[in-house]
């Protein structure tokens, strides 16, 4: 089958975002990158495109104008679908425009600034029936599949309690310097009304509903905005109640010194209860109320078959983030070649609209209780 083609929003030389997709992308050769518009500088766009050799005439100066012609092009030609890797507040516009024009979207999390954004794009994809992509690359991991398999086959019995963290250090070294962040993560109008929250909770958020299947209902919000000047969140404790009645406790931190990317999870069931790490990522950990505990690793024993097939080297070898993301790509793209096709997938396996808007609609509940003391607040 052909490669599919990806046009790119943002993503300029220097970007580590960009960069990570476009690797991610390539690595089971599935994807090429046909065109973009990967800076606001016409200029800086075309140089961008020369270093990824892309002819000149497909970096385009507007991701409205790249839209636009690419549209215009003969179907085997044109691209497939856009990728957006732009901060927060350039997402909207672009997937409007895509999902507008008959293109495909795979956009970076969080998907929208706001929750009435979020609804836009979500009825657009319901209208179009276009496909819509959301780069939690963490459901990518192997042991992340085989967590949630074993959590939808009953090995844990029911779900009663989920303890989940993402810390990282590296803002701590800003806390004394608003300005020394980068000016967009600064600024509630370019980031959203989540710092930390929408950077990291999310991630944490969503991997809590994948594993468990269960989405959560009401939470109560302690958030941190600790450091001179500071406007948005970076630190925060939430307890959270999921739909079938488990307790939960999620905390984030972007100054918590000495942490790289400690995205961890504990889920417990009534049989039994496993935990991952992302640091560790190849290992699930499981114990269990009647036997002893087990080490699950991409390629051992009592591995589903559908988790051996999302590992792509042998045991023992580091297998991670651009693995994971890249997971994500090629689910992605087995859907979209499926629906070029006209065939169907039953249950495509990546993050959807649905989990787009379920991330707004987390950070805003989080915002709104933390304002209001940590108050419990619903949302759906």
């Amino acid at each position: 089958m052909r490669k599919l083609r990806m046009g790119m929003v943002g993503g300029g030389l220097g970007s580590f975002m960009g960069d990570v997709h476009r690797k991610a992308s390539g690595l089971d050769g599935m994807f090429e990158l046909v065109c973009g518009t990967f800076n606001r500088s016409p200029v800086k766009t075309k140089e961008t495109g020369k270093a990824l050799s892309i002819p000149e005439e497909r970096c385009y100066g507007s991701f409205q104008q790249m839209i636009l012609k690419e549209k215009e092009l003969p179907e085997g030609e044109r691209m497939d679908f856009v990728t957006i890797v732009t901060p927060n507040h350039l997402h909207f516009e672009p997937a409007k425009t895509a999902l507008e024009n008959g293109f495909h979207v795979v956009c970076d999390k969080p998907m929208t600034l706001t929750v009435n954004e979020a609804k836009i794009i979500q009825k657009l994809v319901k209208k179009t029936g276009l496909l819509f992509a959301l780069t939690h690359n963490y459901t990518g991991n192997p042991m992340v599949k085989q967590a949630r398999a074993m959590v939808q086959n009953g090995e844990l019995g029911d779900i009663i309690k989920v303890q989940v963290q993402y810390l990282q250090g590296w803002m701590a070294k800003e806390l004394d310097d608003q300005a020394s962040i980068k000016p967009w993560r600064a600024d509630p109008k370019k980031s959203g009304i989540g710092g930390s929250l929408a950077d990291i909770g999310t991630h944490a958020e969503n991997l809590t509903e994948y594993i468990t299947g269960l989405k959560i209902k009401e939470l109560a919000a302690d958030l941190g905005r600790i450091g001179e000047g500071r406007v948005l969140d970076n630190d925060g404790n939430i307890l959270f109640r999921m739909e079938n009645g488990a307790k939960g406790l999620m905390s984030i931190s972007q100054i918590a010194v000495g942490e790289e990317n400690n995205l961890a999870i504990k889920v417990y069931g009534s049989k039994g209860s496993l935990e991952w790490n992302q640091e560790e990522s190849t290992k699930l950990i499981a114990k269990w109320i009647d036997k002893p505990q087990q080490t699950f690793t991409p390629d051992g024993n009592g591995i589903y078959d559908s988790v051996r097939a999302v590992s792509r080297i042998p045991v023992g070898h580091p297998e991670g983030y651009l693995e994971a993301f890249a997971t994500v790509y090629r689910n992605f793209g087995e859907h979209l070649q499926a629906v070029l096709n006209n065939k169907t997938i039953e249950k495509p396996d990546y993050p959807t609209i649905i989990d787009g808007l379920r991330g707004v609609q987390f950070i805003y509940a989080a915002v709104k209780s933390d304002k209001a003391n940590a108050r419990w607040i619903k949302y759906k």
